[in-house]
């Protein structure tokens, strides 16, 4: 079977509002029909995306999704970041259509768009199913964390991440400072992301507070800049 090949087949509301905002991401419209069916295919590099027009569908609750997977994503993720925040005045963050955010070290990314359907970027290399080879957290600080990663960047699920680090940051003894600034730094990314750019910033300045040592402290204000720059694209 090395020669066949497998091309999702993705429901819209509409094909034309569908082919600009996949043309703003680089995919070229190779194929459209408008009678008897709406239906279009498009293309980049080697992904190729279909279209059909569905009557009734609800952009809100729709579900469809499909993988592609990349040689990067750091880089990638740049590109339709800015092409994104060129169309719209800003990185969409919440909302359709939408693009996660992308940190540092971080194997993938989803693009919802205008029909609900989400895409996912897949770096080829990704081990383990979250880029990074990780022992088992112990700490109540390090289990959130790492449960809040896979809520954010495989789920989607902003909302349930921050409220599993706010639980975690509200005991004084979950874990060593070094973790706490990270669930902190991770906490005000989610902030910025859920449209509260003061809280975010507040929690900068907790990270600020801490004792922490200088390798930990400069690592995290490189994430702390990165926030920062996010949260101004949201203003």
């Amino acid at each position: 079977m090395k020669h066949d090949a497998c091309i999702p087949l993705l429901p819209c509301v509409a094909i034309e509002p569908t082919l600009t905002f996949y043309g703003l991401l680089g995919f070229e419209v190779t194929y459209q029909q408008r009678n008897p069916n709406p239906y279009a295919a498009t293309r980049r590099g080697g992904a190729h995306l279909h279209f059909f027009g569905l009557k009734g569908l609800d952009p809100q609750t729709a579900f469809s999704s499909c993988l592609v997977i990349v040689e990067e994503v750091e880089a990638l993720h740049a590109t339709f970041a800015e092409a994104l925040r060129k169309a719209y005045g800003r990185i969409p963050l919440k909302g359709l259509p939408r693009v996660t955010r992308m940190k540092k070290g971080q194997t993938r990314f989803t693009v919802v768009d205008p029909s609900g359907n989400s895409v996912m970027f897949i770096r080829r290399d990704e081990p383990g199913g979250h880029g990074e080879e990780e022992a088992r957290p112990v700490s109540l600080l390090g289990k959130a964390l790492k449960t809040a990663r896979r809520l954010r960047d495989f789920k989607n699920d902003d909302v349930a991440a921050a409220k599993v680090l706010d639980v975690a940051l509200r005991k004084a003894d979950a874990g060593t400072v070094e973790e706490r600034g990270r669930a902190l730094a991770a906490r005000a990314e989610l902030a910025v992301a859920l449209g509260d750019v003061p809280r975010a910033r507040e929690l900068a300045r907790d990270i600020d507070a801490l004792a922490l040592p200088a390798s930990a402290r400069e690592a995290l204000r490189a994430e702390l800049d990165a926030i920062e720059q996010l949260a101004r694209t949201q203003q």
